[in-house]
């Protein structure tokens, strides 16, 4: 580990040197600002901590808190320690609220005091770099993200992906659960082999044993030919059972030979097949709640669940709305060779959004007002717009829904019949934008307070809206 020491006293980094050295590290020491800067241009990848004077002589233009800006700017990666022998309390917060590691006075800075300080940097580091190790390999998944709880996600993605295990991913609808299910795969000894998926719920009924299992030629009318089906094609690759949850529970236990005993009979078949393969699944259901009504098999469950992995929504992770948005506003612009840029302040509106289709809402946002803004700098109110004008679409949705209720009864008043339809209309609200009060107070043009207000006095409870989702 090598630490660049910045003091304008050549006594005291020869001194510090010394002392640096004697823990096992090694420095390089720089008496003037502007040199450093220099120097670390050329030489910041060498470099894994700085200790940084706060004051240097009157005759130099810049001074610690100058370097600090210019590092937590352009070397963000590379903790600083403030050192000053003329430390205030007021200088220790601007140093800290600008990115500072720590900040020490010469005065108190003993032997063990240094030690300590250069110990906690040092396992600070080790943990940003594997942090940062992670969200690369994210983003070499097509995963975009840089919060605390992706990063754990990405080490589970990893950590599992070297098993043999099966996962289950969940998440709610536009989570990238399929990102994650391929991210797995990709980190898996299996990478080489094929990724099949199995997309549940569009496959027919009548039809899901024959394209999961295959059949033989002239075993049911129509199987001119004999077929192989999405086991054998993912033979020594990884099969995906997407929307697992919409399985119905006579089909479930179809799955249960293949993945206990790894084998697999065609249609028409009396012979069985070996096979393969490792099994990700994934849905935005509550399985749990499905095994307790009778809708999940319990012994499926536990089979699919030998590891879990239950993606964030996009409202609990906001710190990586920026990021997706830079992404997809750098793929536009290689696609239609433009410059287009979307403002901090077009973001900073977005970041405040509930994106309750979480990224696949904001993706698709982002995408279609770079194609269709007038300017070439995005602005919050060209996001405004957009997002107001598909909330009018899904408004009407509503109204004519609710023109289909029957909610007049003649043993009630009229102030009774229309409480009811506001309640109902509140109701169908709170299923759309599942139950999001933000979104639902927008589409009834009324203020998220009064709907607030309504929702105590209809006894609504939002968080079953929630549930469904």
């Amino acid at each position: 580990m090598n630490i660049l020491l910045v003091d304008d006293n050549k006594d005291f980094t020869a001194t510090l040197s010394d002392l640096i050295q004697s823990f096992g590290y090694s420095t390089t020491s720089i008496n003037h600002p502007e040199e450093a800067i220099n120097f670390l241009a050329i030489n910041n990848n060498n470099i894994n901590c700085i200790l940084l004077d706060i004051e240097f002589g009157n005759d130099v233009a810049m001074n610690g808190i100058d370097v600090l800006e210019h590092c937590r700017k352009n070397y963000f990666s590379i903790p600083v320690v403030m050192i000053s022998g003329k430390g205030t309390i007021e200088t220790a917060v601007k140093a800290t609220k600008l990115g500072a590691a720590n900040f020490i006075e010469k005065s108190i800075l003993t032997k063990e005091k240094l030690k300590e300080v250069l110990e906690s940097v040092v396992k600070d580091f080790a943990k940003k770099e594997e942090s940062a190790e992670i969200i690369k390999l994210l983003e070499s998944q097509g995963i975009i993200s840089k919060s605390k709880a992706m990063v754990e996600l990405g080490d589970s993605i990893i950590r599992y992906g070297r098993t043999d295990l099966n996962v289950l991913v969940t998440g709610e609808t536009g989570t990238g659960k399929k990102l994650v299910a391929q991210a797995i795969h990709s980190f898996s000894r299996r990478n080489k082999s094929s990724f099949v998926t199995v997309d549940i719920p569009n496959i027919p009924r009548e039809l899901f044993q024959s394209e999961l299992f295959g059949h033989i030629k002239g075993s049911f009318s129509g199987a001119s030919e004999t077929k192989k089906g999405l086991f054998q094609q993912a033979n020594r690759g990884t099969i995906f059972l997407d929307e697992i949850g919409d399985l119905s529970p006579e089909l479930q236990s179809n799955l249960l030979i293949p993945i206990e005993e790894r084998t697999v009979r065609k249609v028409g078949s009396i012979e069985s097949e070996e096979i393969d393969v490792r099994f990700i699944s994934a849905t935005d259901k509550d399985l749990i709640a499905g095994i307790q009504s009778g809708k999940f098999r319990e012994q499926l469950f536990h089979r699919l669940r030998e590891c879990g992995i239950n993606i964030p929504p996009l409202r609990e992770r906001k710190d990586d709305i920026p990021g997706i948005i830079n992404h997809y506003v750098k793929r536009h612009n290689q696609e239609f060779n433009e410059a287009r840029e979307i403002s901090s302040s077009a973001i900073g509106y977005m970041i405040d959004q509930e994106w309750s289709g979480n990224v696949r809402e904001l993706a698709s946002v982002v995408r279609v007002v770079l194609q269709t803004a007038s300017s070439d700098i995005i602005e919050a109110n060209d996001i405004s717009k957009l997002i107001s004008n598909n909330i009018n679409k899904q408004s009407h949705n509503i109204s004519i829904e609710l023109n289909n209720e029957s909610v007049l009864k003649p043993n009630r008043t009229l102030k009774e019949d229309l409480a009811e339809l506001d309640k109902l209309k509140i109701i169908k609200t709170l299923e759309m934008t599942k139950g999001n009060v933000s979104k639902a107070a927008a589409l009834l043009d009324i203020s998220r307070e009064t709907l607030h207000n309504k929702i105590r006095k209809y006894e609504i409870n939002t968080q079953e809206f929630r549930k469904r989702s």
